[in-house]
């Protein structure tokens, strides 16, 4: 017989075998501190216009050059449940903004790094927490004394350009002014008179050869597809799209048909070609130009398309076909039917085009009414273009926030440092323990000036000194570090035109001191074990349930 051996008392008791706990602060606090603080340090050196570039390599071997954060945190599967609330927090971020997911985990870090030195000074957790939370508060009704720049009219391109300009900047240093162009009038283009903007309605097709400076905006969409079939070129065309294939109709049940005679074959046949031709002529008698289909054109269904002089086009995706909906004003048909008139769409020009070596079919839609625009990237290498589509993603992001909330904030790190500024002295008014922790969350902020200056070559500490010299002027809260100045220097930011959103550091402060606090406040980490495999199948006809 075995020998039971007995378990020690306590919670080890109560979990299977191999389960692992770690409790206090030796074990718990700082062991996910340490974690936090080295993936926000990896973070750290991709922030800014001149931040590194990671590669990363994912789980099924694909590369990825960039130094986008939110890229970086998708692809590393992280799996830390500490660093993870990071990577939750900067996820929030991307969905609330879409922009300032770097900015979430390097304040993060920064915030329990800077937890860690009170802790060893012998304050609680919960002071420190505590703390943060006032510190957060504090900045969150500094915050709209800052506000540097308001767009008021947002159809302005120009004005439009201003604001987005640095977003794009911070992907795409010594591209933006051309980016900024593209990305501006594709979203000023599609503006709705009433209602919201809609981020999916800026599409972006990346399409290999030639260089950055032959991307285009389209107003309509593009595919990288061939037609069907002969006619390649429509005008002012109206358009039917259906979601099924255009082919000889199948039955729904399987029947048997028993054919007695060479004449009733052929006259079976020719049945079914007369009933395919009797659909599709019908479909030409409305005045349809253009069929769109989102599964297979049979040869036979061709064959009548051609001779009825329509434009056949294959969209294997099921997104593809609504988008193209909404661009051209059309209703998807689920069954090939006579569409009325209502429910066909209308496009300027449809037509084939070779950009490189790659054929696009092009909706263009020249008018007012355009609801969907693309971005053409060109480039020489797959990875390039998708840099360049995420320093668009922000911009387009940028503009939507935009559209909500026209406030703008001085960027270059003036923001952060005229922050720290007004909590340092808000923390010698505090009475307690929190006093501490509030000071803490200032130095904090200090990380993103040091950080965009040592990402560019200076020296951080001297960029942070002279930035707090500039802040305790009376006219210096708008002052930030200069990083296109050959000796490090500080620049008036506004006069720049270096703007940092609003809702972006609104929400990013709010996302990171919550991430930070969470974290702080677990003081127990148990892992149950992880079953091994499979669990054994039931036999058939056991009761187990009750």
């Amino acid at each position: 017989m075995a020998l039971s051996v007995p378990k020690a008392p306590g919670v080890a008791q109560m979990l299977k075998d191999g389960a692992r706990m770690y409790s206090g602060l030796e074990e718990a606090v700082y062991r996910n501190i340490t974690a936090c603080k080295e993936f926000s340090q990896t973070m750290r050196s991709a922030y800014g216009p001149n931040g590194m570039n990671k590669m990363i390599i994912n789980h099924i071997e694909k590369q990825f050059v960039t130094s986008d954060a939110g890229t970086i945190m998708r692809e590393l599967d992280v799996e830390h449940p500490a660093a993870k609330l990071i990577v939750m927090a900067s996820q929030m971020q991307d969905a609330e903004v879409g922009d300032g997911t770097n900015f979430v985990v390097v304040l993060a870090g920064a915030l329990l790094e800077s937890a860690e030195e009170l802790l060893r000074l012998g304050i609680t957790t919960a002071e420190i927490a505590d703390g943060y939370e006032k510190a957060l508060n504090k900045s969150l009704e500094i915050l709209p004394t800052l506000v540097c720049h308001k767009v008021e009219d947002y159809r302005d391109a120009e004005k439009v350009k201003e604001v987005l300009r640095s977003a794009i900047m911070s992907k795409q240093y010594g591209q933006e002014d051309f980016l900024n162009d593209l990305v501006s009038k594709a979203c000023v283009s599609i503006l709705p008179d009433d209602g919201t903007f809609n981020v999916d309605n800026i599409r972006i097709c990346k399409i290999l050869g030639s260089g950055l400076a032959k991307s285009e905006v389209v107003r309509g969409m593009v595919f990288k597809r061939f037609v069907e079939g002969d006619v390649t070129f429509a005008e002012k065309a109206k358009i039917v799209i259906f979601s099924c294939p255009v082919d000889i109709i199948q039955t729904e049940t399987k029947g048997t048909v028993l054919i007695k005679s060479a004449d009733e074959l052929m006259n079976f046949s020719s049945g079914e070609e007369g009933l395919l031709e009797n659909q599709i002529k019908a479909i030409a008698d409305t005045g349809v130009k253009v069929v769109v289909s989102g599964g297979k054109v049979g040869d036979m269904a061709l064959h009548f398309l051609n001779k009825y002089g329509l434009m056949a086009v294959r969209l294997n995706s099921k997104f593809d076909l609504r988008r193209l909906s909404r661009t051209v004003n059309a209703t998807v048909l689920p069954r090939i039917t006579t569409p009325s008139q209502e429910e066909l769409g209308y496009c300027d020009k449809v037509c084939i085009e070779e950009l490189g070596d790659t054929t696009i079919v092009a909706f263009r839609n020249e008018g007012k009414d355009s609801r969907v625009a693309t971005i053409v990237i060109r480039g020489a290498t797959d990875n390039f273009m998708d840099d360049i589509e995420r320093a668009m993603d922000d911009g387009v992001n940028n503009f939507k926030c935009l559209t909500r909330d026209g406030r703008y904030l001085p960027g270059a790190g003036a923001t952060e440092i005229e922050l720290a500024t007004q909590l340092a002295t808000y923390a010698d008014t505090l009475p307690g323990l929190d006093q501490y922790a509030v000071r803490k969350f200032a130095n904090a902020l200090e990380v993103f000036p040091k950080a965009l200056a040592e990402n560019s070559g200076s020296n951080g500490t001297d960029i942070v000194n002279q930035l707090y010299l500039a802040h305790n002027s009376e006219k210096g809260k708008n002052i930030g570090f200069d990083i296109e100045a050959e000796k490090p220097t500080t620049i008036d930011a506004v006069e720049a035109k270096l703007f940092d959103l609003y809702q972006a550091k609104f929400w990013g402060l709010k996302y990171a001191v919550g991430a930070a606090t969470t974290i702080l406040k677990v003081d127990q980490i148990i892992m149950a074990k992880r079953a091994g495999g499979p669990k054994p199948r039931q036999a058939a006809g056991s009761d187990d349930e009750s």
